[in-house]
Formats: structure tokens, C-alpha cells, sequence
């Protein structure tokens, strides 16, 4: 009875160091083609709800893995759906797929040369913030997931979204457009998973942060009504100017002196003035264009409040009128805690202990937000940094380029996430 016992362990052993081995090699043979995808991508970039010809590929290769596919979604999102042997979960894997208005500068075999109008601008289209890398990797991990089906119990959920940068003025797009038409459902999403690759990042390395990891981003806009007079008699009429500078004055005064910024950061930024024509003429109006960045619900509701009450107040102080309108472009990128306590180790076991590295929260945006605002959700950064890169070009930059050495790591962490969440 021993001696059965003992070739019954042997044999399972051997079972799954096998299974190990061919995934492995799977991995080896997906690399290539997962950069050969990020090239094409790269070189054939589309704007935000353009992105045509990005899902005709990924629908066809979905496709082609015998992957239920669903296109339309968010006007160009791809959704795949893949059973595996055995009902369960079901989980969410997501890549972002659009490019941004870019000129490239780098000298790439496979540079981006697409112009395009953007808002009444002539420029160029190019993949400045590693989408085109987002893309190839999910595509990869679709193929390897197709391959080993009858390993997984549950549901594989690939969502290829447009638009993250934003829908073009007027319009609707991004996950938002894509939870409002169903995503999350038939069947229904039990967790979400995504990725961002990082050009300051060292390749190797992936970073998390539980809770809050990116802020909430809100785009003010401030119309300021004063009086108009000649620039030689201010007292005969109502400065638009000069409320404005109060008003930007004021508004840090949220941040400096009302802001419990020990809990979390929060940053009130005006990035646009517009007033008068001519140097001596007092105008009308002006109107500020601004971003507040927050990471915490509780702090983002008492800021919006106060910088409402404090543009009015501050603009009737100084004879003049003043309105704020207030539009949502992100919430919170909030990593469940639970799910990130779960999934650490596997992240772990695909980069090494020593290479998952917890960081601080930051102040930029991520529409996988909206997501997380309807499950649980896992947010984290793939290191793409550039070999002998002193100062890493920067995203959303011309030169913003990444390490094609990073990707394999991002194909095996949402692999080994896929399995492990739904088998374990």
C-alpha cells in the first residue's frame, strides 16, 4: 500500500512540475510575439475613440484563440470571454488601448509618423504613455489562458477599453461608457485586474499601493464677471484681473491651511487664465481652467465646498461675481485591501519578494477607477525603464520611450494572478 502511495505522490509531482515546465516555455514563446504586437501598435497609433484598426487586430487574434469576442463596446472596445474547464469566479483582466496627440521624437525602426487634426491642431498621433505595451501584453495572456483552459475554474473576462485619456469634447467613452453598457455584467465581474507600465520604473520591479493609490481628478472652470473701464480709471469699474489672482491666491489657502494633507495629498492647480484684449482696457471677464487632485472622498467633498464658497465670497468682496462648475474626469484608483493581502503573494512568486516594492500614493489619474468604484479592484505598475537611463523620458512626452524587456513579467503576472484568483 506504501509503495502505490509513493508512485501516486511521484506521479502528481511530476504532474505539475511538467505543467510548470510547459508554461515556461509558453512564456518563452509568447515574448516575441508580444513585442512584434507592441511594434505594430506603436506604429499605427489611434486617438481616443478612433481606435479602429487597434480592434479589428485584437478581435481577429481574440478570435483566432477560439475566445468569445464582443466589439462596439464604448463604440471601440474589444471584451473577450473566456470558460474555463470548470464553473467559478469570474475575473477581469483590462488593457487600455488609445494614444494620445503626440509628435514622436524617438528614432525607432518602429516610430509613429501618423499626423492628425486634434482639436483644430495639426499634430501628430503617438503611443506617449505605453498603451500600445498594455495592449500586447493582454493579448499574450489571452493566448496563454486559451491554451491552458482546462486549468482554470471560473471565467476570463479580457476587456481591451478605449479611451482612457479621455473621450473627445461631446462625447462619452472610456470605462465609464463601458461599465454603462454592461461590462461588468453577463456574466458578472467578481474582481479587476490592471497594469501600467512605467518608463522610471526599473525593469523587473513591479509597485503597488493598497487603498488610494491615484487621485481623483476634477477640472474646474471659474468665470469671473467684473466691470469693464479704461485701464486708466480702474475705479470706474470692477477688476476681473485682479479677483482672479485673489481667487488663486485663495484657493491654496485649501490646501496650505485647511487640508489635513498628513492623511493624504490633495493639489488645486489652475492651468489656464483667459481675459481681456487689448493693454488698456480693464475687461468684462475672465475665466480660470484648473485641476483638483484628491485621494481621499471625505477631503475631495470638503474642498470642492470650499473652494465654492471662497470663489463666490472672495469675487463679491471685491465688488465683482464668481461661479465654479466642477466636472468629474476620475474617483479614486482604490486598491481593496483584501484582494491586494490575496494577490501580493503570487505577485511575489512571478517577480521575486524582493521586487514588489509598496510605494506612496500620486496625484495623477486613472479612469480604472471607475471600475474599482463597482468591485474589487488591483491596480499596479510593470518597470519599463530604459536601459542607461539616467533621467527616464517622461509619459506624455515626444521622447517617452520604455524597455521591451519589462513586458514578459507583465504577461506572467496577470497569467499567474488569473490562475491563482480563480483556483485558489
Amino acid at each position: 500500500m506504501k509503495y502505490f502511495f509513493l508512485i501516486f505522490i511521484f506521479f502528481g509531482i511530476s504532474t505539475i512540475t511538467q505543467g510548470q515546465n510547459d508554461l515556461e516555455q509558453q512564456y518563452i514563446d509568447i515574448e516575441s510575439k508580444v513585442i512584434e504586437w507592441r511594434h505594430h501598435f506603436h506604429q499605427n497609433p489611434e486617438l481616443s475613440n478612433r481606435e479602429f484598426k487597434t480592434a479589428e487586430k485584437i478581435a481577429k487574434h481574440l478570435k483566432s484563440l477560439g475566445i468569445e469576442v464582443k466589439t462596439g463596446v464604448a463604440h471601440t472596445g474589444v471584451v473577450g470571454l473566456l470558460k474555463g474547464k470548470n464553473p467559478g469566479k469570474v475575473i477581469a483582466l483590462r488593457a487600455d488601448i488609445d494614444a494620445l496627440p503626440v509628435t514622436e521624437r524617438n528614432d525607432l525602426p518602429f516610430k509613429s509618423e501618423v499626423k492628425t487634426t486634434f482639436l483644430n491642431t495639426e499634430t501628430g498621433v503617438m503611443h506617449a504613455c505605453g498603451h500600445d505595451t498594455h495592449t500586447a501584453i493582454l493579448m499574450g495572456v489571452a493566448e496563454i489562458l486559451s491554451k491552458n483552459k482546462d486549468k482554470i475554474n471560473g471565467t476570463v473576462k479580457f476587456i481591451f477599453q478605449p479611451a482612457e485619456e479621455g473621450p473627445p469634447p461631446g462625447e462619452e467613452g472610456g470605462s465609464k461608457l463601458m461599465i454603462k453598457e454592461g461590462v461588468l455584467e453577463n456574466p458578472k465581474v467578481d474582481a479587476i485586474f490592471g497594469l501600467h507600465i512605467r518608463s522610471g520604473v526599473n525593469v523587473g520591479e513591479i509597485h503597488y499601493k493598497p487603498g488610494g493609490a491615484m487621485a481623483a481628478v476634477e477640472r474646474f472652470t471659474i468665470n469671473v464677471k467684473g466691470k469693464q473701464t479704461h485701464g486708466s480709471e480702474p475705479w470706474l469699474g470692477v477688476d476681473p484681473i485682479l479677483i482672479s489672482a485673489k481667487i488663486i491666491d485663495g484657493l491654496q489657502t485649501i490646501i496650505s491651511r485647511e487640508t489635513e494633507l498628513i492623511n493624504e495629498a490633495a493639489v488645486i492647480s489652475v492651468g489656464k487664465i483667459t481675459s481681456g484684449v487689448r493693454f488698456n482696457i480693464i475687461p468684462e471677464s475672465a475665466e480660470l481652467i484648473g485641476t483638483l487632485r484628491t485621494l481621499d472622498p471625505n477631503m475631495k467633498i470638503h474642498i470642492i465646498k470650499r473652494m465654492t464658497e471662497m470663489v463666490e465670497t472672495i469675487a463679491k468682496a471685491y465688488g465683482g461675481e464668481a461661479s465654479i462648475i466642477f466636472e468629474n474626469f476620475t474617483a479614486v484608483t482604490y486598491n481593496n485591501h483584501d484582494l491586494v493581502s490575496k494577490m501580493l503573494p503570487t505577485l511575489k512568486k512571478v517577480a521575486g519578494d524582493g521586487h514588489v516594492i509598496q510605494i506612496k500614493a500620486e496625484t495623477i489619474g486613472e479612469d480604472f477607477s471607475y471600475f474599482q468604484e463597482k468591485i474589487p479592484g488591483f491596480y499596479f505598475y510593470l518597470g519599463g525603464k530604459p536601459e542607461n537611463a539616467i533621467k527616464p523620458p517622461l509619459h506624455h512626452t515626444p521622447d517617452f520611450l520604455i524597455n521591451e524587456k519589462g513586458l514578459l513579467l507583465g504577461v506572467k503576472a496577470f497569467t499567474q494572478i488569473t490562475f491563482d484568483y480563480l483556483n485558489n
